[in-house]
């Protein structure tokens, strides 16, 4: 079966080929061309050295990625193309990265070190499809399964493990049974990596299509006690509440399927009910409450998100959505409303509407949450018509009020808080001139006495 390999990527193969050497399409990138996707990018494998691919593309520009593992990175106007050498490896260390590598010109030999059948196969047109792991067979059938041994191959790397939930909740895939096995016996391995590593596969893991999939498998090959300790005691957490009808933890699965995928909303969806196990009481009817969760959780998702060392801007975003996921009340006017935008932000105020959905959608079978959508579009008014809803949006400033002739000091904080409640009621209030006539009618007593 012949396979469609992009022009621009094509001159690279036969760049390589006219020097003398095998060039294969390898990885990702031919996996996805298999299951008929568009790969994002596109990875190469040739028994060239990398001294000798630098030669070979001396009229491109060149980066030597990592002359020791014997990857060039050759800059073309369509995209950048990792080119690998035929590779084996020594032991690895730390079951994260090998002792040594070394060069080979055996392309199976090559293979046979990768971590999944599926990522070990290799294309050129010329050959067509080099699979000695049977990794096509394996992705008809949709199955995650390691070259050779699995606990071999997650001893080497313990994020394979990880990978392989990432892979199977990516593809929706199931994990060959001695793979899934191999997971769960060594799961406690993933203590050993960084968190830099796990959190970039998290992340892919609830950036897929179906992030509970994921999240599942991990609860079962107990990925979740090593990494996401706090979710724990979600699992079967009787809400004892008329308006869920999920515990805690199937609930924030619903929740995460429910959100669009961008990662601050997946973040705060898996995180918005994390307080509730810590926050729970049940009142003199026998119905659970838990007052001040999202406070809590907000507490508990900058902890986590700090121990994955993510930056201080998706800590912010994140931890804010948490916070104010239960400001979802019916009759929030519209100064309340403005307040919240103020709170959370032009750029995030539409990521809590989403989360506040899908919160609603998941708490209660044929949940009403019209007026969810109806606040989307007051929202969008507000934007639209460049409504002030914080002091910086004030048409004056603390200046103006000094050269009125007010002191400086907490006057000014005073004067420009209360004309922002008064502009928050009545918009049309926001210009200069109203607000100076303003000042000058109800402070002019406070200027004197200052």
């Amino acid at each position: 079966m012949d396979y469609i390999i992009p022009s621009y990527v094509m001159k690279i193969i036969e760049k390589l080929e006219k020097a003398g050497y095998e060039a294969f399409l390898v990885g990702g990138s031919l996996r996805d061309i298999v299951l008929n996707k568009e790969p994002s990018d596109y990875d190469l494998t040739t028994n060239a050295k990398p001294d000798e691919m630098i030669q070979i593309f001396h009229d491109y520009t060149t980066i030597l990625t990592g002359k020791k593992f014997g990857t060039v990175t050759v800059v073309t106007k369509k995209g950048h193309i990792e080119i690998t050498t035929y590779r084996i490896e020594d032991e690895y260390v730390e079951g994260r990265r090998p002792s040594k590598v070394y060069f080979t010109n055996d392309l199976k030999e090559d293979l046979s070190r990768r971590d999944f059948t599926m990522n070990a196969m290799a294309y050129n047109e010329k050959i067509g499809l080099v699979d000695p792991f049977n990794g096509r067979k394996d992705l008809s059938n949709k199955l995650i399964k390691t070259v050779g041994n699995p606990g071999e191959r997650f001893e080497e790397d313990h994020l394979r493990i990880l990978r392989a939930v990432r892979f199977a909740s990516q593809l929706n895939f199931t994990i060959e049974t001695k793979t899934y096995n191999a997971c769960k016996n060594l799961s406690q391995s993933l203590e050993k990596i960084s968190a830099e590593r796990i959190r970039d596969e998290l992340f892919k893991i609830l950036l897929s299509r179906k992030p509970s999939y994921g999240i599942g498998l991990m609860k079962e090959l107990s990925i979740l006690d090593i990494i996401l300790p706090e979710l724990v005691s979600t699992i079967g957490f009787d809400q004892k509440n008329p308006h869920h009808n999920k515990d805690i933890y199937n609930h924030t699965l619903c929740v995460i399927d429910n959100t669009h995928p961008i990662l601050e909303v997946r973040l705060a969806a898996l995180f918005h009910d994390i307080g509730k196990p810590h926050t729970f009481s049940i009142d003199e009817e026998g119905i659970g409450h838990f007052y001040g969760h999202e406070k809590l959780g907000r507490k508990i998702t900058k902890k986590i998100l700090n121990r994955l060392h993510c930056s201080n801007e998706l800590i912010k975003n994140t931890s804010n959505l948490v916070n104010e996921h239960m400001t979802h009340h019916s009759d929030m006017k519209t100064k309340g409303l403005k307040r919240l935008i103020c709170r959370v932000g032009e750029d995030n105020i539409f990521n809590l509407l989403d989360l506040q959905k899908a919160d609603k959608t998941c708490s209660k079978p044929n949940r009403n949450i019209e007026f969810l959508y109806e606040r989307e579009k007051q929202v969008q008014n507000i934007l639209e018509s460049k409504e002030a809803y914080e002091k910086k949006q004030l048409d004056i400033s603390g200046y103006d009020i000094i050269n009125l002739g007010f002191k400086e000091g907490q006057i000014i904080g005073r004067i420009l808080d209360d004309l922002m409640e008064r502009v928050l009621d009545n918009p049309e209030l926001n210009e200069k001139a109203k607000l100076i006539d303003m000042v000058k009618s109800l402070y002019w007593k406070d200027m004197h006495q200052n």
